[in-house]
């Protein structure tokens, strides 16, 4: 008695067939999207409020960080940068927090080329008037759009 193997999950096939929906699920552009944000330790303050409005049930975005306060060449970047890259793959895009702070950040400028390199869309998102006027190169494949228009810029 016992199992016979033709009807179980136990097959790889199986197994990616599931990624497979998981990772559709992740990237589907109705409903809550799971973002992941980008910011400086600097900015804290005003990306928790930008995260308390996300709870709102209105919004279609749902935040998704790792706050790192480590230094970017700590011992443990390479765990930390492990974590993070987990969680860029999980999401259906990430959002930088548009500031001097974290264009000077070595953590987002990562984060950002990390995100360009698994393929997810990346968009600079800034309060209303106050953008920036130049913009690193590591930033030139992002869209850019104020904290307002986000929604319509993740589409």
């Amino acid at each position: 008695m016992g199992g016979g193997g033709g009807g179980g999950w136990s097959t790889l096939g199986d197994i990616r067939a599931l990624e497979e929906k998981a990772r559709a699920e992740l990237n589907r552009t109705e409903g809550k999207r799971n973002v992941f944000i980008s910011f400086s330790m600097d900015d804290q303050r005003e990306v928790n409020l930008l995260r308390a409005h996300a709870k709102n049930e209105n919004s279609d975005i749902e935040f998704n960080d790792h706050s790192v306060r480590e230094p970017y060449n700590s011992e443990r970047a390479a765990y930390i940068k492990e974590r993070i890259t987990e969680r860029i793959q999980r999401s259906s895009a990430t959002v930088v927090h548009l500031t001097d702070a974290a264009l000077k950040s070595d953590w987002v400028k990562w984060e950002v080329q990390k995100s360009l390199e698994l393929g997810k869309k990346v968009v600079a998102a800034h309060p209303e008037g106050a953008g920036v006027s130049k913009l690193p190169d590591w930033l030139k494949g992002a869209t850019v759009t104020t904290w307002t228009n986000l929604p319509k810029a993740l589409k």
